[in-house]
C-alpha cells in the first residue's frame, strides 16, 4: 500500500518524509485551501531539495498554463486534478505529465463505474474523496468505502477523505485488486499544512503490522 501525505507546507517535513521513504507528498495549488502552498513555499526551495519522493501538485479547475507553470517551478512528478475537469482536459494534461483524477463521492446513489467511465483512457490514477457542498476536498470526512469495493475499477486508485490514525486496520482489510494507496491530510495535522509527525509514524507502523 502506497502512502501519500497531502497538504504539505513545510520544507523540513518534506525532507523528513523523503528520508522515511514515504511514496508521495501533495502540494496544494488551490488558493482557497488553508494549505495553499504558494503562501508558504517557493518553487525553487522545493525543487532545490532534489527529493526522490513523488511530488504531486493538487489543482482545482486550474488552466493548463497555471498547471504547467507550477510543474516546472516546483519540479512536480504528478498532477492531481481535484475539481470538475473534463476527460478531454485530463487527456491534454496527461500528454505532459502523469495525472491523478480525483472524484468526490456521496454516500447515496453514487455509481462509481459510471462516474469514472470516460476517464479510463486519459489518466494514470484515480483518487476517491468525500463530497461536501462547496468544498473540493479537505472535509476531514469519510465516504462509504463499500461503494468502491463493489465497483469494477481497472486503474490504480487512492482512498482519501477523513482517514485517521485509527483506520489502519480497516485499510489493511479493504479489498480491491486496484487499491493502490492511501491519501492522508487533515486528520494528521497540528495546524493546516503542518503535520503531526509522531501520529504519522504511528499510523505507518500500524499499517505495516
Amino acid at each position: 500500500m502506497k502512502i501519500k501525505i497531502c497538504g504539505n507546507t513545510s520544507l523540513q517535513q518534506l525532507k523528513e518524509f523523503n528520508d522515511w521513504g514515504i511514496d508521495y507528498v501533495g502540494l496544494i495549488f488551490y488558493e482557497q485551501s488553508p494549505r495553499y502552498v504558494l503562501k508558504k513555499l517557493e518553487g525553487k526551495e522545493v525543487k532545490d531539495l532534489n527529493l526522490s519522493i513523488g511530488k504531486v501538485g493538487v489543482f482545482v479547475n486550474a488552466s493548463e498554463e497555471q498547471i504547467m507553470k507550477q510543474v516546472e517551478d516546483f519540479g512536480l512528478d504528478i498532477v492531481q486534478l481535484h475539481g470538475d475537469e473534463t476527460a478531454a482536459f485530463c487527456s491534454h494534461i496527461s500528454d505532459h505529465i502523469k495525472v491523478i483524477k480525483a472524484f468526490r463521492i456521496a454516500d447515496y446513489d453514487t455509481n462509481i463505474d459510471w462516474l469514472i467511465k470516460e476517464y479510463d483512457e486519459v489518466c494514470d490514477f484515480y483518487l476517491f474523496d468525500k463530497v461536501s457542498a462547496g468544498l473540493y476536498g479537505g472535509t476531514g470526512e469519510k465516504f462509504n468505502w463499500k461503494l468502491i469495493e463493489n465497483s469494477v475499477i481497472g486503474k490504480p486508485f487512492f482512498l482519501s477523505g477523513g482517514i485517521r490514525s485509527g483506520d489502519a486496520e480497516a485499510l489493511t482489510q479493504f479489498k480491491h485488486s486496484f487499491f493502490y494507496g492511501v491519501d492522508i491530510n487533515s486528520r494528521f495535522e497540528t495546524a493546516p499544512g503542518i503535520k503531526d509527525m509522531d501520529l504519522i509514524k504511528e499510523f505507518i507502523s500500524e499499517l505495516k503490522k
